[in-house]
């Protein structure tokens, strides 16, 4: 008798890594298409920007009231400062709970899309809209709008690790819900209130999305290796 063929080896588990690594290269390739077309000027852009931008300053001189809204919201609420309170109360409690590499892990990426984000700030020089009635005002470079990349960042993190914690259901959908209306709705309060062209706010979130998906890949690269 013919002794029975030895089965063949069971294929190895994909590793969690690769969708967020994939999605990340996607992002980081849009986000470098932006930076180039905005540091090159390019026409078709920056006519695009002005087109968006002026009907929404018009619109913004003639409601005061909700200019007023737009800026409790967009200095407040969705502020950058507000942002990284909220990471830095997830890092804390992960502290607490001995997530001690995960907690570095956020409290690392957020500081380092901070960075990133002030990097390409100084590196592209880009001018805010300038309006002879202007209803809010900000400083420092407009590429990328910072309030619209730290909104992105902070929401993805905070949502993987809801995730990772095993939330769903209701309270997921909630949570997603608040994220999304929270990194759009920043990305409009900065335009409506005219201290952003919208390639800024779409070079925020583009980015921030980049940062997200990297961290997360390279975290769950790290965490299988250590399994190993």
């Amino acid at each position: 008798m013919h002794s029975p063929r030895p089965a063949p080896p069971t294929p190895p588990a994909p590793s969690r890594a690769g969708a967020p690594a994939c999605t990340g290269a996607l992002f980081a390739a849009l986000s470098l298409a932006l930076v180039i077309l905005v540091a090159a000027s390019w026409s078709p852009l920056l006519s695009f920007d002005r087109a968006v931008t002026d009907p929404l300053h018009r619109w913004a001189v003639a409601e005061p009231a909700l200019t007023r809204v737009n800026r409790v919201f967009s200095d407040w609420v969705w502020d950058p400062w507000t942002m990284r309170a909220l990471i830095a109360a997830a890092v804390i409690r992960l502290w607490l709970l001995r997530e001690r590499l995960l907690a570095v892990w956020i409290a690392v990426t957020s500081a380092l899309a901070a960075l990133l984000q002030q990097g390409l700030k100084a590196a592209v020089g880009r001018e805010r809209p300038q309006w002879p009635d202007p209803v809010d005002s900000a400083h420092y470079a407009a590429f990328p709008s910072g309030h619209a990349m730290t909104a992105m960042v902070t929401c993805g993190l905070l949502l993987w690790l809801f995730r990772r914690c095993g939330m769903s259901g209701r309270p997921w959908a909630v949570s997603v819900a608040v994220a999304a209306v929270s990194v759009a709705g920043v990305g409009l309060t900065r335009l409506y209130l005219g201290v952003h062209w919208p390639s800024d706010v779409l070079g925020g979130w583009l980015l921030g999305a980049c940062v997200i998906a990297l961290s997360i890949a390279s975290y769950e690269r790290v965490v299988l290796s250590r399994k190993r």
